[in-house]
């Protein structure tokens, strides 16, 4: 099939769905001898216009996995606010070395409701946003050659269709997706911490970053200390803090991490299709 140009379009809180995203895209590009146009929706007010893409396209969509699925405060957008026109597209997810779940065929089924056409997917790691140990330094260079790969495959992929696929590209998940992970005690009891938001130490300049790069616009800028809005813990905030005065203190939240560091060390694989 033609493609005249390939897009990169991602959220990406901490920059490692970006890396991903990027690279693939960039070898489809360089395959096909097209250009790249990038579409980053992590802060708001890139989420306000409907993202449109052509029958022409090949579009390279990433997202994190939070709790095994594509976001829940993401949904409306991917559902609603991306249309495509029969556009080949390549579902890309992340998770912080756990396990992507259902992440991957939920993000897939949504591009196939917008209008486009799975033709290959990825499940990568990354670092884990509540942790520096768990995923650390990943992707890697080894992830990075897997990522070029999946561009290349797909370039090839586009190229040698004479028409549209009629099957979405087969990925691993269930269907019907699974509810959201849920992390729990030793004695099996929930451990909710959806409401819980970040803290602010002394170290604070009030710079004002944190709520530059916050993905929901939650962070009040003239009072860092200020989180008057939903949180999803992507931890932004805390990793791209220049003095280190942005953490979690919630007993809940911290259990988790921990109990993630702990279970979770092993090197998790990325999975192609």
């Amino acid at each position: 099939m033609k493609i005249n140009q390939v897009r990169a379009v991602y959220f990406s809180a901490t920059g490692t769905t970006e890396k991903i995203v990027a690279a693939a895209a960039k070898a489809a590009a360089e395959q096909l001898g097209v250009p790249v146009v990038v579409s980053d929706f992590t802060l708001p007010g890139a989420r306000e216009n409907t993202l449109t893409f052509g029958a022409e396209e090949l579009v390279f969509f990433g997202v994190p996995v939070y709790a095994g699925r594509v976001p829940n405060l993401l949904m409306p957008y991917v559902r609603d606010r991306v249309k495509g026109d029969n556009t080949l597209a390549v579902p890309i997810v992340l998770f912080g070395n756990r396990n992507f779940d259902d992440g991957l065929i939920e993000l897939r089924n949504l591009l196939e409701a917008d209008g486009c056409r799975t033709i290959a997917a990825g499940g990568f790691v990354g670092e884990h946003s509540f942790s520096t140990t768990l995923g650390a330094g990943r992707p890697d260079v080894e992830d990075m050659a897997l990522a070029v790969q999946l561009g290349q495959t797909a370039a090839a992929r586009a190229k040698a269709l004479n028409e549209l696929p009629t099957a979405p590209v087969e990925v691993r998940g269930e269907d019907p997706i699974r509810p959201y992970y849920t992390p729990r005690d030793r004695a099996g009891n929930p451990v909710n911490i959806l409401k819980v938001k970040p803290k602010t130490s002394d170290a604070c300049t009030k710079c004002g970053l944190c709520a530059e790069v916050c993905p929901m616009g939650s962070i009040n800028k003239e009072n860092p200390a200020e989180v008057p809005g939903i949180c999803i813990k992507c931890c932004a905030c805390v990793k791209k803090c220049p003095v280190g005065a942005k953490y979690y203190d919630d007993a809940g939240y911290l259990y988790h991490q921990h109990e993630l560091e702990e279970g979770f060390a092993r090197r998790a694989e990325v999975e192609l299709f």
